[in-house]
């Protein structure tokens, strides 16, 4: 255990020792990691905004089911009730004629016309309606097709999912898309990322040959060998996230009141100081990662010369 623990801290410092020995060429791949952290980074907070602003969409978007003149009361809440019992639905409101005219003559107050013509009705022109909310958007065709094939579809009227339907699509394809777009970039920068690294870590095995050949003459392990351009690769995706984190402080702060106003919050500051650690953990996981696989790749392909 003392000759690992030895070992151990000797690869440390010769690790160390490397990345500065290596001067500009480490502050380059460490600058080009940062930007690949920063790309993750983003894409964090990106995420967290369009889930917030879709939630807030989604919130919005719903169905109507307009039943004919004929159908009961009683009729339309049993369908009401056969809607409650769906997994895909999480809410149902019943809007009964008087009620629908309530809020068409509120809606309509400025509109002298429109409230005329109403008065001069006899009969209520507005049909009785249920309201349903999906716990996700996808889940609304299931709704609208149990309806279309059930036993209540002879009291329906008309149904609108099929008028927003391309609304819908859309809106669920939109944060699929953005996503992938996010995943993208980040698997791009992280694999330019990992490039620079590696070039950098050949380049220092290059300077340093002589040094490591009487390694090996004098009986080191390839483990050994290995050991300090590994600990060298983690240093830069260590340093890296230091400085991501710290470069995600002035661009939330400056970010942050106008995340509130266009997309309805979060407050991207507020999010990057409540879950600071989280942030900084990822970035500092994703950061060591790619330098030790770079470096680890690096130094494996050194080693079978």
């Amino acid at each position: 255990m003392r000759f690992m623990n030895v070992q151990l801290r000797r690869a440390i410092k010769e690790g160390i020792i490397n990345f500065w020995r290596n001067g500009l060429v480490s502050v380059a791949a460490t600058l080009v990691m940062v930007l690949a952290l920063f790309v993750i980074g983003s894409l964090l907070f990106s995420n967290v905004l369009l889930t917030s602003a879709l939630s807030r969409i989604e919130e919005e978007v719903d169905i109507s089911v307009y039943f004919k003149k004929e159908a009961a009361e009683d009729e339309i809440l049993s369908v009401k009730s056969a809607l409650s019992q769906l997994p895909q639905v999480k809410a149902v409101t019943y809007v009964s004629e008087d009620e629908a005219l309530e809020r068409f003559k509120t809606r309509h107050t400025a509109n002298a016309l429109i409230t005329q013509s109403l008065d001069e009705l006899d009969d209520n022109p507005l049909q009785a309606s249920l309201n349903i909310r999906a716990g996700d958007t996808g889940q609304y065709e299931v709704i609208a097709r149990f309806l279309d094939s059930s036993a209540y579809s002879k009291l329906i009227d008309k149904i609108n999912y099929f008028q927003n339907q391309v609304v819908i699509e859309r809106l669920s394809g939109f944060l699929a898309a953005a996503r992938a777009v996010g995943f993208g970039a980040t698997l791009v920068f992280s694999l330019i990322a990992m490039l620079v690294v590696f070039n950098t870590i050949r380049l220092a095995i290059y300077t340093l040959r002589d040094e490591i050949a009487v390694k090996r003459l004098v009986g080191a392990t390839s483990r050994h060998v290995r050991a300090p351009f590994v600990v060298e690769g983690a240093l830069y995706g260590a340093i890296s996230a230091v400085v991501s984190i710290i470069i995600f402080y002035p661009i939330t702060m400056w970010l942050g009141p106008a995340s509130v106003r266009f997309f309805g919050g979060p407050n991207l500051f507020d999010y990057y100081l409540s879950n600071f650690f989280e942030i900084f953990l990822i970035l500092f996981v994703m950061g060591v990662l790619l330098g030790v696989i770079s470096s680890s790749v690096a130094t494996r392909r050194y080693l079978r010369v």
